[in-house]
């Protein structure tokens, strides 16, 4: 992993889009900025809206859910086969925050 990083923050492993750039002025063939898409205020209030719908329909048997995936980490089972239970139930937010409590937030050494 470490080696692998090192050739990517080098250059020495070229990933297009992450590492590699156009040099100061050279011509580019298309356009080298892009539109970003926003969302509305309506749009993002919609979508919370459904977030606190999908979560309230499912409260009854979150914990469950959360419980299941908690100890299929723990106890060293197939991660993708609890999470595939799980999805139904939980948001990616409360599934993050599950898989945070256990193993904690990666944090590069800088």
């Amino acid at each position: 992993s470490l080696h692998y990083e090192t050739q990517k923050h080098s250059g020495a492993l070229p990933i297009i889009g992450v590492n590699t750039f156009l040099a100061e002025g050279a011509a580019a063939d298309g356009p080298t900025t892009i539109e970003l898409a926003r969302s509305s205020d309506e749009e993002r209030e919609a979508q919370l809206r459904r977030l606190l719908d999908f979560q309230s329909r499912h409260a009854d048997i979150c914990d469950d859910a959360r419980e299941r995936l908690r100890q299929s980490v723990l106890q060293r089972r197939n991660v993708f086969d609890a999470l595939m239970e799980v999805v139904p139930v939980l948001s990616l937010g409360q599934i993050s925050a599950t898989l945070y409590e256990i193993g904690g937030r990666y944090r590069r050494n800088m």
